[in-house]
This record gives structure tokens, C-alpha cells and sequence, in this order.
């Protein structure tokens, strides 16, 4: 067959993608977008420091953000995402929008953070009540606490890991056993924290389970952007994505009894 047949490549449309320099899950970012969003991903230089609120504040400096969006310009991006959790509360909210701001000057294009996304998943979901699951050490989860009540979101229980590293090899039954221990009496909502904690597979298994909706980093972070777009972030039985999101009215679990069925262990990626 001669290649003129083939009538490609598909046109794209793309999201440029800032993320820290231990940022290892490129691959999840990539199985909320659909066919027609190309990721386009650069990190912050490299600072010989573990996960803490020094680190926090070292990769969200507006200088960093504005040299790592300034790369993403040359491949034109319709929208850029900081991707990072702790990066983007640990100044509170106003300190998220200013980062915002910061990078939409210097890409002149829409900006939105991890921590400004999740927010905006909260209101669309309809929760004010919520439990918490970190990988962090103490001191960081408080600061993500702080961030929400900055934003009239209550924390009525949490679990965290107390991890500087590594991150991203946290296998998927210890976040379930976090979210267990997270969710405590009558919630809105779970959100499971941290851009490099793998969370797409146990999203629909722990909604399943806990008959409320369930959201994470990345998963707000794509939602998000992809909104912005206008267009949707794909993942199966995902409260957040789903047709039903707007119907939680603050409780979710009628909107979670009816997410269908549970995925197979064998068939999670990522399942150990």
C-alpha cells in the first residue's frame, strides 16, 4: 500500500506539561487524554533535595516556571499544567494564583496548576468534606491542609506515608490501605495527593468500594487541562469524568453505586 493512503498524522492539539525533576509517571499522565492531545513535558532542574516543604518551594519558584514554560513555547501549546501537588499549595492560594499568572505571562497561553485543578474538581463534585491521602511526611500534609481550609474545604481524616523519595514506586494495595484508614464517618469525597503517586487503575476500584467519589493529582491535573480545551479526560469508571459528576450533591454515593463494574486485578496496570 502506498503511504498516501494513509492520509496522516492525525492533527493534535497540545498540552504542554511542566513537572518536577523526580517526576516519573509520564506514562499515567498520558491514559487520561484521548487520541486527538499530544503531552508535551519538561521538568524543573534538577536540586540535590528530598521531598519536603523546602523542595515544594524550590520547584515552583516563578523563575522556574517561567524558563520551563518558555521551552514549551516552541512547540505552541493551547494550555499549560503545573504539574505538582505540594508545589502549588505550599504558597496557599493565593500563592497557586500567582503561579498561574507567572506562567501565563510567559507563555501567553491558559495556565492551571495540580492544587488550583483540585479545587476546581471539589466544586465540580460538590464537596466540602473530604478525606486525605499523602505520600508525605507530616509537615507537608499539614501545608496541603492548610491550602484547603484556605478554601473552605474540611479534612476529616487523613493517612500519610511520611516518604522523601521515591515516590513513584509505591505500589497500588498501599494506597488503598491508606485510603481505608482515610475515610472516616461521612465524606464527600477522597483525594489521593502527590503528581508522582500512581493512582489510575485503584481510582475506579476505591470508588467501588467506598460509594464516594475518589480523585487524585494527576487525574485532576488532566481533567483540568483537557477542560480547558474543551474537550475530556477518558478513564473508566471515574466519578470526576463521568456524565453523573454533576449529580453528587455533595454525598456521592448514589452517583459511585452506579459506576459499573470492577475492573480484574490482572487487567491493572501497575497492580502488585
Amino acid at each position: 500500500m502506498h503511504v498516501s493512503f494513509l492520509g496522516g498524522p492525525r492533527p493534535q492539539r497540545g498540552v504542554g506539561v511542566v513537572a518536577p525533576f523526580d517526576f516519573a509517571l509520564d506514562r499515567e499522565l498520558w491514559r487520561w487524554v484521548p487520541d486527538d492531545i499530544s503531552l508535551h513535558l519538561t521538568r524543573t532542574p534538577f536540586v540535590p533535595v528530598e521531598v519536603s516543604l523546602d523542595l515544594a518551594r524550590l520547584v515552583s519558584e516563578h523563575e522556574t516556571l517561567h524558563d520551563a514554560v518558555r521551552t514549551l513555547n516552541a512547540v505552541a501549546p493551547e494550555v499549560v499544567a503545573y504539574a505538582c501537588t505540594s508545589g502549588s499549595f505550599v504558597g496557599g492560594v493565593a500563592g497557586e494564583r500567582a503561579m498561574c499568572e507567572a506562567m501565563t505571562r510567559a507563555g501567553e497561553v491558559p495556565s492551571l496548576t495540580t492544587s488550583g485543578a483540585l479545587l476546581a474538581a471539589l466544586t465540580e463534585l460538590g464537596a466540602r468534606r473530604i478525606a486525605l491521602v499523602t505520600p508525605y511526611t507530616v509537615s507537608v500534609t499539614q501545608s496541603l491542609e492548610e491550602y484547603l481550609a484556605e478554601a473552605d474545604v474540611e479534612v476529616t481524616g487523613r493517612a500519610f506515608m511520611g516518604l522523601t523519595r521515591h515516590i513513584w514506586k509505591v505500589p497500588y494495595r498501599d494506597v488503598v490501605d491508606m485510603a481505608r484508614q482515610a475515610v472516616k464517618g461521612a465524606v464527600d469525597a477522597l483525594f489521593i495527593s502527590c503528581t508522582n503517586l500512581p493512582t489510575y487503575d485503584v481510582i475506579p476500584q476505591l470508588e467501588a468500594e467506598l460509594r464516594i467519589p475518589v480523585i487524585s493529582a494527576n487525574q485532576v491535573t488532566m481533567w483540568a487541562a483537557l477542560r480547558r480545551l474543551g474537550t475530556r479526560a477518558v478513564g473508566p469508571y471515574q466519578a470526576l469524568l463521568g456524565d453523573t459528576s454533576h449529580a453528587h450533591g455533595g454525598s456521592g454515593g448514589e452517583s459511585a453505586r452506579r459506576q459499573g463494574p470492577v475492573l480484574p486485578e490482572e487487567h491493572q496496570e501497575g497492580w502488585s
